[in-house]
This record gives C-alpha cells, sequence and structure tokens, in this order.
C-alpha cells in the first residue's frame, strides 16, 4: 500500500503540524488578537502522532517526516518525538526516515543541541529581513535577535544546511530581497523566498498585493547573477546559483508558478486530520478511528483513500477558488 492519487503521484513526505499555537503574529498569517486556539482534547497526544507517523512509515511509504506548527517548539515534547521517528524503519528496511523542522526559531538557542541529539535532521527558519524593527513590525514582537541566535545555535548543532524561509510584503520589507540574500550568505544559509499565500486567518490575502516570484527574481538579479539549477524533482523551490557559486537561492512561487504536478507531500494537522493540499478544504478523519481502537491496517486503508481523493492542483487562479477554513497555523507549513 502506498500514498498514491489518481493522477499517479506518490506522497513520501509528511508534514505533521504538532500545534497551532505560535509565540509571533506575522501579518501574513495571524491577526495582532483574537484568535482562537484549538482546544486540547482535540490535539492529538504524543502516544497518537507517534502511532499514525509510525504507519505512514512503516506502512505507507513515507521517507521523509517534516515537523511544523503552528511553532512546533511550543511543543513540549518535541525531542521524543523526534526520537521515537528516528526510530522507525523505513518500509523498505534502507534506514530510519529523513527529519526536518519548520520553525519561527525563537526558542532554538537553548533547544538546537538537544533536538539534533535527539535525530533532527536540519531545519528551515523563517526570517523576512535583515533589520530589528521591521522584523517587529511584520511579526508584532520583538524578537528578531532571538532568531538571529537560534539560527547560529542551529548550525552549531550541526542542523544544515540551515535554510531561511522569507516572505517579501509590500510597504514592509519589498525591497529587501538582495540584502537579505547577502546577509544569509555571509553565515551560509540558504535563503528561500516564498511568494505570499491566501492562507492567512483574517483572509486578508490579496493577489495585487502579493509580490510575486518573478519580482523577487528581477530585484535580487539587479545585485547578482542567478543561474537556474536543473534536477528540482519533487522539491517546492526552484533553486539558482548565485554568482556562480557556492551559494544558492530558493524561490516558492505557490501562486504564479505552481509545482502540483510534482508534489509529493501530505500533512497531518495537529488535531489529526489529513489534508492532501496545503489548500485542501477537505480533510479525512484520523483521529477518530485512532481512538475508536481501528487496527494500523485499517488507518492506513483509510489514510490511503482520502490521498486518492487529491485535486489535480491547487486552483487558485481558478474563479471559483475559495480560502481554506483553516489558517496556515492550524495546517502546518
Amino acid at each position: 500500500m502506498e500514498l498514491i492519487d489518481q493522477h499517479d503521484r506518490i506522497a513520501t513526505d509528511l508534514r505533521v503540524s504538532l500545534t497551532d499555537r505560535c509565540n509571533l503574529r506575522c501579518q501574513y498569517c495571524m491577526p495582532a488578537e483574537g484568535l482562537e486556539w484549538m482546544p486540547t482534547d482535540q490535539t492529538l497526544t504524543d502516544d497518537e502522532l507517534v502511532r499514525l507517523i509510525s504507519i505512514g512509515v512503516e506502512h505507507l511509504g513515507i521517507t521523509d517526516v517534516r515537523f511544523t506548527g503552528g511553532e512546533p517548539l511550543l511543543r513540549k515534547g518535541l525531542p521524543g518525538l523526534i526520537s521515537a521517528t528516528k526510530a522507525m524503519t523505513l518500509r523498505d528496511g534502507s534506514g530510519s526516515p529523513r527529519t526536518a523542522m519548520t520553525s519561527n526559531g525563537l526558542g532554538l538557542k537553548r533547544t538546537a543541541k538537544a533536538l539534533a541529539e535527539a535525530g533532527l535532521d536540519r531545519v528551515n527558519i523563517s526570517l523576512d529581513t535583515t533589520d530589528a524593527e521591521v522584523f517587529a513590525r511584520i511579526t508584532r514582537r520583538d524578537r528578531w535577535q532571538d532568531v538571529v541566535d537560534g539560527l547560529a545555535a542551529a548550525q552549531d548543532a550541526g542542523l544544515g544546511p540551515v535554510k531561511v524561509n522569507a516572505v517579501l510584503l509590500r510597504e514592509h520589507n519589498e525591497t529587501e530581497g538582495p540584502a537579505l540574500l547577502r546577509w544569509c550568505m555571509e553565515r551560509d544559509y540558504e535563503l528561500r523566498f516564498i511568494e505570499q499565500m491566501p492562507l492567512d486567518a483574517q483572509h486578508g490575502w490579496s493577489r495585487a498585493q502579493m509580490i510575486t516570484a518573478d519580482e523577487t527574481l528581477g530585484l535580487i538579479s539587479e545585485e547578482f547573477t542567478l543561474t537556474p539549477l536543473e534536477g528540482r524533482g519533487s522539491a517546492p523551490a526552484e533553486k539558482f546559483l548565485v554568482d556562480d557559486g557556492p551559494h544558492t537561492v530558493g524561490i516558492i512561487g505557490s501562486v504564479t508558478r505552481p509545482f502540483c504536478g510534482d508534489c509529493n507531500r501530505v500533512r497531518l494537522t495537529a488535531d489529526g486530520q489529513i489534508l492532501n493540499c496545503l489548500f485542501a478544504r477537505d480533510e479525512s478523519d484520523l483521529r477518530a478511528p485512532l481512538r475508536d481502537g481501528a487496527s494500523d491496517l485499517e488507518i492506513a486503508e483509510r489514510w490511503a483513500a482520502a490521498m486518492m481523493t487529491k485535486l489535480p492542483g491547487h486552483g487558485i487562479n481558478d474563479p471559483s477558488f475559495l480560502q481554506s477554513s483553516r489558517p496556515m497555523s492550524a495546517i502546518g507549513g
């Protein structure tokens, strides 16, 4: 059994949301206040998460597990979840799954070493600016230095390559692409620019306001020579060699340059729902059968059936597109 859809795409990359809570309030993700959190009794326990991950890895062919949020560092059992995942054996017996984490980096200064020792392989950290004041305006929190310290700690702990995810926003950091790229190259981080997506809790996304992948490429090309790299595969980022190397930069054009045809990802939310696309409105519940005593095989079959309903594309550019009722913080990146 495998997680194949009707368009012959096979999901091998599992994104696991550990919580919908976050300690930043980024304008493209959350409102300043008033967002209700998921009730605790609806959130999967550590044991439930481990069991579902193991079904994915050992029965359905998952090879990569990425822990996300909200902010995954707010999950107290994170080291244990990573350790348990690393103890799993891939279905083909070739080893353990690769593990990664997408985080805002605030708690990494004190946790990076422990997470690496638990088996975490690498991290992606969100940082949209090299300016602490701009950071405070975008995130509504004065925590820029904490993110910078977290990035350094991740690198020191061997969680590399350390990747930085950046979103450019009009009237905030729209001209900062070259400066951010230079800052990352000086520290040997791999920068990836991500188009702002319609996943904000307040539903304030506007196509007209979004800075496109082409705009970003044009901006950084004014100061750097970018050479496209081949072999993208199912990776979300188009990669470019910067000034003949060795550094690269990635562009994730989820809206204007979609890569749905090569997608190999599936998402498990913190409350046990399967989403076969980041923008999916339909969900498949694994929590109820899990708590009702279903066997691993029964859960695997339900999961596989959910993947068969995956649409050929996310549909953002279709006039009938409707934004997901879940914000990004409740889905996982």
